[in-house]
């Protein structure tokens, strides 16, 4: 398998990697942060990106100036496309906005099914703004999440806690200073039949979480406390967990200087590529703008496919994976140019 990256339409692009490169059904993780429907022009000047829509200096990266109707029909087209390149195991993130992201799940529901509808996740994009305007300041936008099946690839992903998380979940303190918190070492429902331990029984309508053997070398390791009645519960220190489990809110703020407008927090992009792809999946991003899609996947040892119609956005992605050119996830790249449907010219690079 070779990386690509194909300058051209990604209409074209996506039907170019299903009929030419044989890759139905064979990409495990999309990951798209499309245009929002803004009516926006969005520039470049002197290496750095503006997002005023009414900026007049710089080169224009790309125009988002399709809307309504056409803007979902638009993002529906392709995301057709994106579902016949995905793996059973498959999963596609769409980044959208609070304005057009409410049409485009509604939409996705119809593509991929409500049934592998997954999170509307929440993304905290910048700190509180004070223009004036009519409404609540915005300082999120969201992302869709869908599978293409119910058996999913899924790495569990995980937070550190930080000060507060582990004085609220680990309250107790031992003996030589680690914090740690008590659950219990029984759950609902009633076995037939239970066995005891030291002595006891687990409660009415209750089992043991485990095999009695476990609990007792459990307790003659000192990982199960005993309360002052004498129920056992067993002890779970904060510095043996890896972490919190993420929810559906994320602090992952834009790029305080972007080289390419709407460019994305690469540890997100970092977290969705280890979660829901595995090494030597194939992650596909066809709005591949300055390439942090592609450079997440090379760095956890995906390999990647990116297009982009921009010539900007295509310098923006060489120049980022030359950074780290001694992964062999980046070195290993085929350039493509798609000038129409029906003529390819490749470059290799």
């Amino acid at each position: 398998m070779k990386n690509i990256l194909i300058k051209g339409d990604n209409v074209a692009g996506l039907r170019y990697l299903l009929e030419e490169r044989s890759l139905r059904g064979k990409i495990d993780l999309v990951y798209i942060d499309p245009p929002f429907a803004t009516n926006s022009k969005f520039r470049v000047s002197e290496g750095r990106s503006s997002t005023i829509s009414n900026s007049r200096s710089g080169k224009v990266a790309y125009t988002d100036n399709i809307l309504g109707k056409e803007f979902v029909e638009f993002i529906r087209q392709r995301l057709i496309l994106i579902r016949e390149l995905l793996s059973e195991e498959g999963s596609i993130y769409v980044h959208t906005d609070y304005k057009i992201g409410h049409y485009v799940k509604v939409m996705m529901d119809e593509v991929f099914g409500i049934e592998n509808f997954r999170n509307d996740i929440t993304r905290v994009k910048c700190n509180p703004k004070n223009f004036k305007r009519i409404g609540y300041g915005n300082i999120k936008d969201m992302i869709l999440f869908y599978t293409k099946s119910d058996k999913p690839i899924w790495n569990e992903p995980t937070e550190k806690y930080n000060e507060i998380d582990e004085k609220r979940l680990f309250s107790k303190i031992d003996k030589d200073g680690r914090r740690y918190t008590t659950v219990p070492i029984h759950a609902p429902g009633e076995s037939l039949s239970p066995k005891r331990f030291k002595g006891l029984l687990p409660p009415a309508g209750r089992h043991w979480r485990t095999d009695v053997g476990i609990l007792e070398e459990w307790d003659r390791e000192g990982l199960i406390e005993w309360s002052s009645k004498g129920n056992p519960r067993k002890i779970i220190y904060s510095d043996e967990r890896e972490g919190k489990r993420v929810q559906d809110i994320w602090q992952y703020k834009d790029p305080q200087y972007p080289v390419y407008p709407t460019e994305k927090n690469g540890e997100m992009l970092d977290m969705i590529v280890r979660t829901s792809s595995n090494v030597g999946s194939i992650v596909l991003d066809c709005f591949c703008g300055s390439g942090t899609t592609l450079k997440s996947a090379a760095k956890n040892n995906r390999f990647w496919i990116g297009i982009d119609a921009s010539e900007i956005a295509i310098d923006a992605v060489k120049h980022k994976l030359q950074l780290d050119a001694t992964s062999l996830f980046i070195q290993n790249m085929e350039f493509i140019e798609l000038h129409d449907y029906n003529m390819v010219v490749k470059k290799s690079s």
